[in-house]
């Protein structure tokens, strides 16, 4: 460890600064997008649909020295996400910084100590503001951390680089499974619907219930008991399992809420409707979440049919702050309904994908929990290189 030298950001970058205070002028035939925090995740530029595009003489006046050595963090609002740049055509918003660093820092184990948790909680510790929270960059430029030389940098990165390439193909083996059990549900029972099947409302064939909520509800969270699903527990999640849920309500509540045993399946009916998920840990839900106690039809087919039509769902929902979906628009929706054979054949082949598809999520919580658990051990020099070979 004599080798290691503690050194601060402002040790080993050439620039920090953040991007644009205020709005540029939009050009929805733009080349160059305009990023902020919220487009950075697990180390990459991500462009959502409602991203805002400018041309390139926008470009030209608001553009940043990006570069091959440059890491993008969030610093407003949404805090501590953080991106590797790879001459992504963009323009950075007030929400996101540029780290460029020098030639003592390896880009890659930067970005790894922008991961760890000690600095997260440092951004999370300086941030100013009660509603948005914001980091000055003259407190992120302080903080400091323990860095080896070059050739252990490099081997610490290759590790944990290892990890995360392992966890991006099973994340992308899974959006090709989804995609796949997708285009087979909208062949079989959209594009090729038998024309002997009769089209009959949901609710003839499937029992459509409401959760329910303990109130007040701040009365029954607890650090002990049973979990309590929230919507914010299923938004970033894209598998179609839910393994982790964050709150707990007393078992007190039991009695005013519904509590369901792990495999049932679950849609979101308020906040961010339509969401489907089948549950892999027992779970009490309320009442912005619809469940499924009988049903004809298999819940890897209802995740898929309720995935479909989303779109029209969100159409016809109501509501004055978020739109909510009744118990009322499902049990009316009307669709062909498959006969017996249909349904088996169709179960048949789309359950070997659904397995896949939990196999490699459980693939991915597990590398996931590893890489994590590595991380702040290698960061600190706790673990060192040689010894994960050794042992």
């Amino acid at each position: 460890m004599s080798e290691w030298k503690e050194v601060s950001i402002m040790d080993v970058t050439s620039k920090i600064g953040d991007g644009l205070h205020g709005t540029p002028n939009y050009d929805n035939f733009g080349d160059y997008y305009f990023i902020n925090g919220n487009n950075l995740n697990q180390g990459k530029i991500v462009v959502k649909p409602e991203t805002q595009k400018v041309n390139k003489f926008e470009y030209l006046k608001h553009c940043k020295p990006l570069s091959d050595n440059t890491i993008l963090v969030g610093i407003n609002g949404t805090i501590g996400n953080v991106a590797i740049y790879k001459n992504e055509k963009c323009i950075l918003g007030k929400s996101a910084c540029f780290i460029n660093v020098n030639e003592k820092v390896l880009r890659k184990y930067f970005y790894y100590v922008i991961l760890n948790k000690d600095f997260q909680n440092f951004l999370t510790g300086i941030a100013t503001g009660t509603t948005i929270p914001n980091v000055p960059l003259k407190g992120l430029r302080e903080y400091t951390f323990k860095l080896p030389p070059l050739p252990e940098q490099t081997a610490t990165a290759e590790i944990l680089t290892s990890l995360d390439d392992k966890i991006e193909l099973l994340h992308r083996q899974n959006k090709t499974l989804e995609q796949i059990a997708e285009t087979l549900f909208h062949q079989w029972f959209i594009e090729e619907v038998d024309e002997g099947w009769v089209r009959e409302p949901l609710g003839s064939y499937v029992t459509i219930k409401r959760g329910g909520s303990p109130r007040p509800i701040h009365d029954y969270i607890s650090v002990n008991g049973l979990n309590w699903l929230k919507i914010s527990d299923v938004t970033g999640v894209d598998s179609p399992f839910i393994f982790e849920i964050k709150e707990k309500i007393k078992v007190e509540g039991l009695n005013k809420t519904t509590f369901l045993k792990k495999g049932s399946l679950v849609l979101s009916n308020s906040a961010t409707p339509g969401i489907p998920k089948i549950l892999d840990v027992d779970s009490c839900i309320h009442d912005g979440w619809l469940h499924f106690p009988k049903s004809k039809f298999s819940n890897e087919f209802l995740y898929l049919f309720f995935k479909n039509i989303k779109p029209e769902l969100l159409q016809l929902g109501n509501g004055s702050i978020f739109t909510n979906l009744k118990t009322d628009i499902l049990k009316e929706y009307v669709l062909a309904i498959p006969d017996d054979k249909a349904l088996k054949v169709f179960d048949a082949q789309i359950k070997t994908i659904f397995k896949k598809l939990y196999t490699n999520t459980t693939q991915i919580r597990t590398l996931t929990q590893l890489r994590d658990a590595l991380l702040p051990k290698l960061m600190s020099g706790e673990i060192r290189v040689k010894d994960l070979y050794e042992s």
